[in-house]
């Protein structure tokens, strides 16, 4: 990874835990919590809410949301790389001036988005807007080509058509 900004955390690694999961997830757990929930965040000047319901393991929703992955809420899987980076969501969100993030706006199925891509890092956060503040949907790695192309894809064209 190059270009990494001054005011991105460390990366919570698994083997810094001895390879204790329980122990490992209580501590990202921890970060999640003291991040977005005990501290609040903000977008710009809008705050930042997460889901709470439905809580899993008494952990709330958008926790696992952007822990684990898989198309089925019920069947999600951890995934190391989200859980390595959980510290790194708030201070993308609140970094979001930065020239290293880029931001733009998409519509999706079920309404609009606003996406926050660390590109240099290969990191998105994806909010939703609300009426007075926004709501975290998931934050994830953009490792493949494929995900990139369409990143950058939806990027130019939110910039041609705001310029």
């Amino acid at each position: 990874m190059t270009d990494t900004p001054l005011w991105l955390p460390e990366l919570v690694l698994f083997n810094d835990f001895s390879g204790n999961w329980e122990t490992y997830i209580d501590a990202i757990y921890q970060y999640f919590k003291d991040d977005l929930i005990d501290n609040q965040a903000y977008f710009k000047s809008l705050r930042v809410s997460i889901r709470k319901q439905p809580p899993y393991q008494e952990k709330h929703f958008s926790f696992w949301h952007v822990t684990s992955t898989g198309e089925k809420e019920e069947e999600r899987i951890p995934d190391f790389r989200r859980c390595e980076r959980i510290r790194w969501i708030r201070p993308i969100i609140e970094n979001a001036d930065d020239p290293a993030v880029k931001v733009w706006e998409n519509q999706r199925r079920d309404g609009k988005r606003i996406c926050l891509w660390l590109e240099s890092q290969n990191y998105l956060v994806v909010l939703s807007p609300r009426q007075d503040y926004v709501l975290l949907l998931t934050a994830y790695t953009t490792d493949y080509g494929s995900t990139r192309r369409k990143l950058w894809k939806e990027y130019n064209n939110y910039q041609s058509k705001k310029g």
